[in-house]
């Protein structure tokens, strides 16, 4: 009840008034504009000026929606994001180009739509907002106004439906302007809450026809997620080049330069020749393991022959700390999806390995309806944060690129618990079973 008698004094309830007030002129101008741009446009769509006139008309009326975005923000504290651009076909410049980018919009027409209908709205509101304040004022302010009629002119008071003959009611005593005050008084109480009902209304109309669309949002979405994976997948090039060149390759050099220094000595100095051959073998067998290591952190054959469950467990072997595996899918998922989740459960289990201090960990991956679930735990001592800029962030941004998501749960001292969701997409025929 307190909140409802404050409700009148506070400022968004006459901000979100004044916005009231102001719909109709506003709404009226852009609803003006609509109108007859359509109707002239439509009747020279014939002749030559028709396309450009109507292209005229849906920018003035882009402006005229920009503008009630920003009064929204300004009176209704409704942030609404900005519309998409206009957005010229492949390889077209010019004025005919601009003109059809303006024509084909969603964004011109949704806000022109959005003229049509909210100047009806706005005539509502206005003289809905206009009448309620303007009898509660009158009415609350009367005590202090309402004097001056019975001292400066010759009327007794303000009369209600008075005759003639002596009928009706004159205000004139101070019980009666007491009255009148309470009277304004409970309409400022009533307007307030319908103001704020009106106001939501308001906010509905322009987040759904002059904010972004679904289709924009999704778009723009596609576009920073395609910029996720073209950024990851030029790290992981960097990766696999640095590798080559720090370790493949530089024991290739080695080798050909031991194996030229045992042709040179093999005629005069045998027991020369063969030490270097042996090291050269060593070189060898090095150099291929390191190869045998980058393609296993590509695509390990294991995992395309065998699916996840042997995958993981091969992943699991070479943690430093014991690590228990559960797979339990009836279905292997996408090539795609089950090389994310790989590379996720070997990322998370490397850092089981370097930073967790545990003594034991799981990995568990199950389908939930249309997603791919996959869950790695350990006790070890907690405190990962996504946010720090570490791993986990480069491993939520590669699974938000696809639909996934990340969850932490780290508490200091552990245990910390990453639960990674993939979207399900199952491959074109039934696979093999995953285990």
């Amino acid at each position: 009840m307190t909140t409802v008698l404050r409700m009148p004094l506070t400022l968004r309830t006459w901000r979100e008034g004044l916005h009231a007030l102001l719909n109709f002129p506003v709404a009226l101008a852009g609803f003006l504009v609509a109108v007859v741009g359509l109707a002239v446009s439509g009747a020279l769509l014939f002749l030559v000026v028709g396309l450009p006139l109507l292209t005229l008309m849906l920018l003035l009326i882009r402006l005229y929606a920009r503008f009630e975005r920003a009064r929204a923000r300004v009176f209704l504290r409704l942030e609404v994001a900005e519309p998409e651009p206009l957005r010229l076909r492949p390889g077209q410049r010019g004025p005919l180009a601009w003109m059809g980018a303006v024509l084909r919009s969603n964004v011109s027409w949704r806000s022109t739509a959005y003229a049509l209908l909210h100047v009806w709205w706005a005539m509502f509101t206005f003289t809905t907002v206009t009448v309620l304040w303007a009898f509660g004022l009158f009415g609350l302010t009367f005590p202090l106004w309402g004097w001056t009629i019975t001292r400066y002119s010759d009327e007794p008071g303000i009369g209600v439906n008075v005759d003639g003959e002596g009928g009706g009611w004159i205000w004139d005593s101070p019980w009666e302007y007491a009255l009148v005050a309470v009277v304004g008084a409970l309409i400022m109480v009533a307007a307030a809450p319908l103001i704020r009902g009106l106001a939501a209304v308001d906010r509905l109309l322009v987040s759904t026809l002059l904010g972004r669309s679904e289709a924009a949002d999704r778009m723009l979405q596609l576009e920073a997620d395609r910029s996720v994976v073209v950024d990851a997948s030029a790290a992981d090039l960097r990766r696999i080049e640095r590798d080559l060149h720090d370790g493949a390759q530089a024991r290739l050099v080695a080798l050909a330069m031991e194996l030229g220094m045992a042709k040179e000595t093999i005629a005069h100095d045998p027991e020369t020749a063969a030490r270097l051959v042996n090291e050269a073998h060593g070189e060898v067998k090095q150099a291929l393991q390191e190869l045998r290591d980058l393609a296993r952190g590509i695509h390990p054959a294991i995992l395309t022959d065998r699916g996840l469950g042997p995958a993981l467990s091969a992943v699991a072997s070479r943690c430093t700390v014991p690590v228990a595996v559960d797979v339990d899918l009836p279905l292997r998922p996408a090539e795609a999806i089950e090389g994310i989740a790989y590379y996720t459960a070997s990322e998370l289990l490397q850092n089981v390995s370097k930073h967790s201090g545990a003594r034991r960990a799981s990995v568990d991956v199950w389908r939930a309806g249309d997603r791919l679930m996959l869950q790695v735990t350990d006790d070890g001592q907690g405190g990962a944060d996504p946010t720090a800029g570490t791993g986990l962030a480069g491993l939520a941004d590669r699974l938000g690129a696809v639909d996934g998501l990340l969850a932490v749960h780290s508490p200091a001292g552990g245990p910390t618990t990453v639960t990674a969701e993939l979207p399900w997409r199952g491959r074109a025929a039934a696979g093999a079973p995953a285990r």
